[in-house]
C-alpha cells in the first residue's frame, strides 16, 4: 500500500493528495501527527507546499526519519516562485539517505496573502488548470519517467535564515471583536502555537507560518498587524474539515 504524507493549511495539497489516491491508490496521512516512519508503507509519496523557497519546518523534520528502504515521490506546489525549491528538496532528502524517485512542482493559488490580496481572477484562472496539472504529474508518475531536479543554484541560505524566523510572525496575530471564542484557530494549529486561556485567544511564539489560522476562522477575526485585510483563502475543492485529518 502506498503511503501519501501531506502537508496542508488551507486545502491546497490536500486536494493534491486525495488526487493522486484517486490514481494510485494508498492512505493519507498529515504530517504533524504522523509519528511514523513510513515503514508500513511499500511506497511513499510527499505532497508540500513550498514555502520560502524551501518546505514547511514539519516537512523538513519529517525527511530525517523516514524509512530509508522506500522509495520517495515528491509533489510539491507553490503560488509566487519555487526558486529551485524542488532542488533544495531534493538535495536535502538524499542527504537524509532517502531514494528519491522525482521531485515534481506545480503552480497553485497563492495563499500567504498577509500583506497584499490575490486578485480573484489569478486564484480562479490557478484553480482552473489545477487538475490538468496534477493529473499530467500523476500520469507521469504512473510512467515511471525520471523527474530528478537538475542540479541549480537555490535560495537555501534565505530559506533557512527565514524559517528560523517564522516563530516572530505568531507575535503579529490578534483577534478582533469579531471572534467567537469558537476554538477553531486553536484545533487547526499545526504546532500547538494558539491557546484560549484566561478568555482570550493567545499567540505564542511556536508559529511555522502556514496561516491555517488566518484563512479559516470562521469570523475572519484574526488580523495581522494593523491590517484589516477580509479576503481568504480555502480551496474549494476540497472539505474544509479534512483539512489536517488523516484520510
Amino acid at each position: 500500500m502506498n503511503g501519501i504524507l501531506y502537508f496542508s493549511s488551507t486545502g491546497n495539497s490536500l486536494y493534491m493528495a486525495q488526487r493522486l489516491r484517486e490514481q494510485v491508490g494508498g492512505e493519507i496521512r498529515y504530517i504533524p501527527k504522523y509519528d511514523g516512519d513510513g515503514s508500513e508503507f511499500d511506497e511513499l509519496f510527499l505532497v508540500t507546499p513550498i514555502y520560502s523557497y524551501g518546505m514547511p519546518a514539519h516537512v523538513y523534520d519529517l525527511l530525517p526519519r523516514l524509512d530509508k528502504s522506500k522509495t520517495l515521490t515528491v509533489i510539491q506546489n507553490y503560488g509566487g516562485m519555487a526558486c529551485g525549491a524542488d532542488y533544495l528538496l531534493y538535495r536535502y532528502a538524499t542527504k537524509c539517505g532517502l531514494s528519491v524517485k522525482g521531485v515534481y512542482k506545480m503552480k497553485m493559488p497563492e495563499n500567504f496573502t498577509l500583506t497584499f490580496t490575490v486578485p480573484k481572477f489569478y486564484l480562479n484562472a490557478a484553480l482552473k488548470k489545477a487538475d490538468k496539472r496534477i493529473d499530467d504529474i500523476i500520469q507521469k508518475i504512473k510512467r515511471g519517467e525520471s523527474a530528478v531536479p537538475k542540479e541549480r543554484k537555490t535560495r537555501e541560505e534565505k530559506y533557512l535564515k527565514n524559517k528560523s524566523n517564522w516563530h516572530l510572525i505568531g507575535r503579529g496575530f490578534s483577534v478582533t471583536d469579531d471572534c467567537t471564542q469558537c476554538g477553531k484557530c486553536v484545533s487547526v494549529c499545526p504546532s500547538d502555537n494558539i491557546e484560549f486561556t484566561n478568555g482570550k485567544i493567545v499567540f505564542h511564539d511556536k508559529c511555522v507560518a502556514c496561516l491555517g489560522c488566518y484563512h479559516r476562522c470562521p469570523s475572519k477575526a484574526i488580523v495581522y498587524g494593523k491590517k484589516r485585510k477580509k479576503d481568504r483563502y480555502v480551496n474549494p475543492n476540497v472539505d474544509e474539515s479534512q483539512i489536517g485529518k488523516d484520510i
